[in-house]
């Protein structure tokens, strides 16, 4: 990607609402959600946002500006231009070494960038064996 794209903050609640009904993905100590917006604009929206869980006010401020960090460095590289990204901290953000904190933020953003299509679908119901039937008897 080129270093002219353009990224904005999310700042209003509906724009995290909306970007929670697109897909997600959760690896380590981030969850990631994209929504594509489809407006034809190619900036990348961006929040980060973390809940009471994770702690008191001074460990949610520092697991957001880790976040901030991880998403700067990461972004230009695997955003998909024309969509909205809420990055949400979990429990061990804070405590996360930066480079696992990187590889989890790379991987989840690369992960959302594939289309839907190509990721491991799940198996159909039909191939599971019948309740009570999956056991052999001894």
């Amino acid at each position: 990607m080129s270093d002219l794209l353009q990224i904005k903050r999310l700042l209003r609640r509906p724009q995290f609402l909306a970007a929670a009904k697109g897909v997600s993905e959760a690896r380590g100590a981030v969850v990631i959600q994209r929504l594509e917006r489809g407006d034809g604009s190619p900036h990348i929206g961006l929040g980060f946002t973390a809940t009471k869980k994770v702690g008191g006010a001074v460990v949610r401020n520092r697991a957001k500006r880790r976040l901030r960090e991880a998403a700067r460095a990461m972004l230009a590289q695997h955003g998909v231009p024309g969509s909205d990204y809420v990055f949400i901290a979990r429990m061990g953000t804070t405590e996360r070494a930066w480079d696992r904190l990187l590889d989890d933020v790379k991987s989840t953003l690369t992960r959302l960038a594939t289309p839907r299509h190509d990721r491991g679908a799940p198996k159909p119901s039909h191939a599971r064996a019948p309740s009570g039937q999956d056991r052999q008897n001894p």
